[in-house]
C-alpha cells in the first residue's frame, strides 16, 4: 500500500497528524476512516494492519492521531470525548474537501465509541465499525477511578494510564458522561460490524452485546476469539481487517477502478521503505499481488517470497502447458498438482564439476508433480518430458538478459 503523510487542521486550530493509505492501483474504491483506541495512537500495530488489509481490497484508509496523542498537537488534556468525535468530523470534512466523502468509519476500543456517534452526524457515512469498544464512554474513567475525587478537588492532576503518565482536567473526565452511546446507536440506522474478543479483560464482551442488541438492522457480530484488547497478536488485527473488508464490500458497493500505470511495461512493484517493511504491491494491468518476506528474515509475511512467486510462474506455466497438450492428443488428464523448492546447492551435491577453487554453488529448484486421470505408464513419461518444455521452464534455463535503467 502507498502511504502519504497529511496535516489536518482540527476546529480547534490544532495540525492532526495522519497518514493516507491506498491500494497499489492509488486509485481507492471507498475511503476509510480509523480511530484509535484510547490513549493509542494511529502508529499501532493493530491500526497499521487493519489499513493493509483493507487497502488489499481496495480501500482508502486513513489513520489520524486524536488532539494531544502521538505526532498531534494539543494536549492530553484536550483529548476528550467530544474532543475526539470533532476531530473524527474534521477528519471527515477534510477528506471531503481534497479526496471523497469517506464512506466507513472504523473504531478501535473508545475510538469505535467516537465512531458511532460522528456517524450518526455524518449523513455520507454508509456504514460503522467497532472493535473492542464500551457500549458507554464513561468507561474509560475506570482507568483513574481511584483519583476521580482528588480531580474534582484540584481541577488538574497527573494519572497514570497503562504506565505512561497524563495530565487530565475535571473536563476531562465530565466529557465522558455527556453521551449516551446506547440511544445513540438505537438512532443509528446504519450497517453496524461489531467486533470483539470474548474475554477481552479491558471492556468486557458485555459491553458488545449491549450495542448489538440496541442497534438495528442490518447489524452484525464476529468474534475475535482469543485476540488481546489492543490486537497485540498480529493474527488478530490481520483477521479483524480481512473480516471488515469482506463486511464492507456489501454495503459498499465498489466503484469502477483505474489500474495503476504500468508505464508500459508488463507489470509495476512498489514498496514503501517507512512503513511496508519487506511488503511490495505488484500490479500488472488487471490484476494485483503482494509478495513478501518471511517472519524469520523480518518480513511480515503478507504474501509469497520473491523465489515462491519463482516457484509459483513454473508451477502455472507447467500445469497450464500439461493441459494444453493432454486435451489435443485428448488423454484423460484430471488434475496436475506441482510440487516446488527452491534451494542454493554445491555443484558436487549435484554431481557437477568445477573447477574454481572456492566452494560453487548454483541454484536447483526441485519439481515433483502428481498426474490425476487414466493414464498408461508411456502417457505419465510423456507428461513428464513435456513438463520440461513450458515457457517459463525453458527460462529458468536459459540465458537472460536483464536490461536496468532508471526512469
Amino acid at each position: 500500500m502507498k502511504n502519504t503523510a497529511l496535516k489536518i487542521p482540527n476546529s480547534k486550530g490544532h495540525i492532526l497528524h495522519a497518514r493516507l493509505a491506498v491500494p497499489a492501483t492509488q486509485k481507492p474504491h471507498q475511503y476509510v476512516i480509523f480511530a484509535h483506541c484510547f490513549t493509542c495512537n494511529s502508529s499501532l500495530k493493530a491500526a497499521v494492519n487493519v489499513s493493509r488489509a483493507l487497502t488489499s481490497k481496495g480501500f482508502g484508509v486513513l489513520r489520524f492521531d486524536f488532539t494531544g496523542l502521538g505526532r498531534s498537537e494539543g494536549t492530553f488534556a484536550e483529548s476528550h470525548f467530544g474532543a475526539n468525535v470533532q476531530d473524527l468530523i474534521d477528519v471527515y470534512h477534510f477528506m471531503t474537501a481534497h479526496y471523497e466523502a469517506p464512506a466507513l468509519l472504523v473504531g478501535h476500543s473508545l475510538g469505535g465509541a467516537a465512531v458511532i456517534v460522528a456517524a450518526a452526524q455524518l449523513e455520507k457515512v454508509k456504514g460503522v465499525v467497532t472493535i473492542g469498544t464500551p457500549s458507554n464512554a464513561e468507561h474509560v474513567t475506570q482507568h483513574f477511578s481511584h483519583q476521580l475525587e482528588e480531580i474534582h478537588k484540584e481541577g488538574q492532576i497527573e494519572v497514570n494510564i497503562g504506565g505512561r503518565p497524563f495530565s487530565i482536567n475535571k473536563e476531562f473526565v465530565a466529557n465522558f458522561a455527556n453521551t449516551n452511546l446506547i440511544e445513540i446507536v438505537k438512532n443509528l440506522k446504519k450497517p453496524l460490524l461489531i467486533l470483539h474478543a470474548p474475554f477481552d479483560q479491558i471492556v468486557s464482551i458485555q459491553n458488545a452485546q449491549d450495542l448489538f442488541i440496541n442497534a438495528f438492522h442490518p447489524k452484525s457480530f464476529v468474534s475475535l476469539d482469543d485476540a488481546d484488547h489492543l490486537l497485540t497478536q498480529q493474527k488478530d488485527s490481520q483477521y479483524a481487517g480481512e473480516v471488515i473488508g469482506s463486511w464492507a464490500q456489501r454495503y459498499l458497493p465498489p466503484k469502477e477502478n483505474k489500474q495503476l500505470d504500468t508505464a508500459g511495461e508488463q507489470l509495476v512493484g512498489h514498496l514503501n521503505l517507512v512503513e511496508d517493511n519487506f511488503t511490495t504491491s505488484i500490479q500488472t494491468n488487471k490484476h494485483f499481488l503482494v509478495a513478501d518476506e518471511p517472519v524469520s528474515v523480518g518480513g511480515d509475511d503478507f504474501g509469497p517470497a520473491p523465489y515462491e512467486l519463482v516457484n509459483a510462474s513454473l508451477a502455472a506455466c507447467t500445469v497450464m502447458t500439461l493441459k494444453m497438450y493432454a486435451q489435443r492428443k485428448k488423454w484423460d488428464l484430471q488434475e496436475v498438482y506441482v510440487y516446488l523448492t527452491h534451494s542454493k546447492k554445491h555443484v558436487q551435491d549435484m554431481g557437477e564439476s568445477s573447477e574454481n577453487k572456492k566452494p560453487v554453488y548454483l541454484d536447483h529448484i526441485s519439481k515433483k508433480i502428481k498426474l490425476i486421470g487414466n493414464l498408461s505408464e508411456e502417457q505419465r513419461l510423456r507428461l513428464k518430458e513435456i513438463s520440461s518444455r513450458c515457457p517459463v521452464h525453458r527460462t529458468l534455463q536459459g540465458e537472460v538478459v536483464i536490461d536496468t535503467t532508471l526512469t
